[in-house]
């Protein structure tokens, strides 16, 4: 499923918060959105997911105005782990990650086989299938954002949308759900804060700063010394993570100082 946003602005209480953002992602494309807080990449999502409808510009989903497209239609096709996920009633984990099946099912019609087997595999995936009896709201904040994520793949999107995935989590379920967002093959948009850590697994990176876009393209052409300094006012040094063709190949490596400025 491919995604075009051609020219989005967005203002709040009439503060422009985004300006003439554009941005692409092809089938099977995986495209991080980068830059420091407050630079507009959740305010950009919420756009591109419906939250905030209150838009200029375009959001084209496969050539169609997202206007046009239902908001069951949407639910099916577009898959979203934002960064707030508290649910209001006390569900078990299992019963959290079935609503995802819910685009897929009739008003009255109750899971089947089918949608109980895919809840499984999407627990599994994140490594929560222990936790299925759980209640939501006794988890951790790392719990809470694996099981929101296995509620997005039970969806079976086209194109999964995650607002800072890795909030929460350790190293290693940071690599998981990256990962997983790599590997199940369709489109990802992803705001994401560790810039090397986005380098290992997006095919092109959206480099923001005050609410627009200074640079985009491929990780090594847009994650340089120089863009991190303009971008995020700290010094950098950016090296690759290892030798071409090991297991390291296509990651960066970013060591940070903070400059001395003379007072």
């Amino acid at each position: 499923m491919q995604l075009e946003v051609r020219n989005l602005s967005v203002a709040i209480h009439r503060r422009p918060i985004v300006s003439g953002v554009s941005l692409t992602v092809g089938d099977g494309e995986f495209v991080g959105m980068l830059g420091p807080n407050g630079c507009g990449k959740s305010t950009t999502l919420r756009a591109i997911y419906r939250l905030n409808r209150k838009y200029s510009g375009q959001i084209m989903w496969d050539g169609r105005d997202e206007r046009t497209i239902t908001q069951k239609e949407f639910a099916r096709r577009v898959a979203v782990v934002s960064q707030f996920n508290d649910i209001a009633f006390d569900f078990t984990v299992r019963e959290v990650v079935l609503m995802g099946r819910a685009p897929h099912m009739g008003m009255l019609s109750r899971e089947t086989d089918s949608d109980q087997e895919i809840v499984a595999q999407s627990l599994d995936m994140v490594d929560m299938a222990h936790f299925s009896d759980r209640s939501f709201a006794s988890l951790s904040g790392g719990e809470k954002q694996r099981v929101i994520l296995a509620r997005a793949l039970a969806q079976k999107p086209e194109f999964l949308i995650l607002d800072e995935p890795t909030n929460h989590l350790d190293i290693k379920h940071q690599l998981q759900t990256l990962a997983i967002a790599r590997d199940l093959g369709i489109s990802c948009l992803a705001a994401l804060h560790d810039l090397a850590m986005a380098s290992r697994f997006v095919d092109r990176v959206c480099l923001m700063k005050a609410g627009s876009v200074v640079a985009s393209g491929p990780v090594g052409e847009v994650v340089t010394s120089e863009r991190i300094h303009e971008v995020y006012d700290v010094e950098a040094r950016v090296t690759p993570a290892g030798p071409a063709g090991d297991d390291w190949d296509g990651g960066l490596t970013v060591a940070y100082r903070y400059p001395h400025r003379a007072g």
